[in-house]
């Protein structure tokens, strides 16, 4: 699915007649606080609530990234964007609550459509802010002792926001910080007619590179 979703960054950028489009790609440290589930639990079909403690393991594999594509008209921006964010509950937590496992770790991954803003000054140093709506497509790994749920599921809408400043090392080449916090609505179905109702949220701190064309 992600090697889809690339192949599709790729062609966008490719197909984007506008005088000024950037391909970026980016990594760094992402992580969640805690947040509430509910929903009917997979293993006894009963209904459930519970605060989950959420962990992003940036650097364990697969490690967190994003990836992005902005068509530029002056200092206003229009594209689409990848976040491959990660979300581990708390095995203690998750324990209590009745499931071996409960990850999105491959990933919790935000698609968006975004609009871009960037201040153009005389300076190598370009603040820029961003917000996008898209969904949430994560891959869903829950396990209980009867149970086990794995793969890729659309579920739900997402919002994305972004503010950063960019340095210019070439007319082609650019490097970037930002911070993006990243918001969810998630419905996921587990096995045996199991589901969960959770809002997730990330905060992420990003370091990236972007080519200019």
């Amino acid at each position: 699915m992600k090697t889809i979703f690339v192949s599709a960054l790729v062609a966008a950028s490719a197909s984007l007649a506008a005088a000024d489009t950037s391909v970026s790609v980016y990594g760094g440290v992402q992580t969640l606080p805690h947040s509430v589930a509910s929903g009917v639990h997979p293993e006894t079909n009963d209904t459930y609530q519970e605060t989950f403690a959420w962990e992003g393991k940036s650097f364990s594999m697969p490690a967190y990234y994003g990836m992005r594509v902005v068509s530029w008209n002056r200092n206003i921006g229009y594209g689409l964007e990848f976040t491959h964010a990660k979300a581990y509950a708390d095995e203690a937590e998750a324990a209590d609550a009745g499931f071996n496992r409960l990850e999105f770790t491959d990933g919790h991954n935000i698609i968006t459509a975004n609009t871009w803003k960037r201040w153009d000054s005389n300076s190598t140093y370009i603040p820029y802010v961003g917000a996008g709506v898209g969904i949430a497509m994560p891959h869903v790994d829950a396990k209980t002792d009867s149970t086990s749920t794995y793969g890729f599921q659309v579920t739900g809408p997402a919002i994305q926001l972004t503010a950063g400043i960019e340095k210019e090392i070439t007319t082609t080449v650019s490097t970037f910080a930002e911070y993006q916090f990243s918001y969810s609505w998630n419905k996921v179905e587990f096995e045996n007619n199991g589901t969960m109702d959770v809002d997730l949220k990330t905060n992420a701190l990003n370091l990236g590179l972007r080519l200019n064309f």
